[in-house]
């Protein structure tokens, strides 16, 4: 259920963002450079194979186009700032603030582009807690029915009346990484992260397959903490149910 904010105390947001856009400070959502592909193989592939990357996607909205001029003026556009491993996918410059019932907040929340049809604020099991939001876990684009929360930017403010989620971990894959792994699109699976302190399994890893894509699995903030994936020696993906080894 969504709380009413008063006007006055999203006056004083906006001014503050205002004061601080020159700074742009804030995490991206992906820690992993982007390399390019070759064009004599499969998008991503190395030696001849799948070149499995995990990568931790922090917390980050996604914006309308109408929702960017409202929040940053009118005629503005999302400004890329750094590619993203997957094509065409980029973190833009911008960033927001965003607000959560009883005015509890998560300033410089970085847009990623391109724009979408629906708005979405995609969140971390912590950052849920601590903006006071009861954040389903949802498949990216599923927010029908999910908790809203007000976006504010230096020129302007949005109320959401739906569309923050806690993202699903989930698999990109192009036709080749399926054939290779023998799954298809929407099928679950197995992701194993060893590491010298906590090795974990994360089980119903989503499969998102299309032609363009590079293999690369999407963890949140919280789950890369917790298995200390930095510090991982090995990534093992596989078919749910598969006792076959693949890195």
């Amino acid at each position: 259920m969504n709380s009413t904010i008063d006007r006055s105390y999203i006056e004083q947001l906006v001014r503050t963002a205002i004061r601080s856009s020159l700074s742009g400070s804030g995490h991206t959502a992906d820690r992993e450079p982007a390399s390019p592909a070759g064009s004599m193989t499969p998008p991503g592939w190395v030696d001849g194979k799948p070149n499995l990357r995990v990568s931790i996607s922090a917390r980050h909205c996604h914006l309308t186009d109408e929702h960017v001029e409202i929040l940053f003026g009118k005629g503005a556009v999302l400004e890329p700032d750094k590619d993203l491993y997957q094509d065409g996918f980029y973190a833009a410059k911008q960033t927001v603030m965003v607000v959560g019932p009883r005015k509890r907040m998560l300033p410089n929340v970085r847009v990623l582009g391109p724009t979408r049809p629906a708005s979405q604020v995609e969140l971390a099991l912590t950052d849920s807690i601590s903006l006071g939001i009861d954040a389903p876990v949802r498949h990216s684009g599923d927010i029908q029915g999910t908790p809203g929360c007000v976006l504010v930017g230096p020129a302007g403010t949005v109320q959401l009346e739906q569309g923050v989620i806690r993202a699903a971990r989930h698999v990109h894959m192009n036709e080749s990484d399926a054939a290779h792994y023998g799954v298809s699109n929407g099928d679950m699976m197995q992701l194993q992260i060893a590491s010298p302190s906590c090795s974990v399994t994360l089980e119903d890893v989503l499969v998102r397959a299309d032609p363009s894509a590079k293999l690369e699995v999407h963890i949140d903030t919280d789950e890369g903490n917790a298995c200390n994936l930095d510090a991982a020696t090995e990534l093992v993906l596989k078919k749910s149910g598969c006792k076959c080894k693949d890195h």
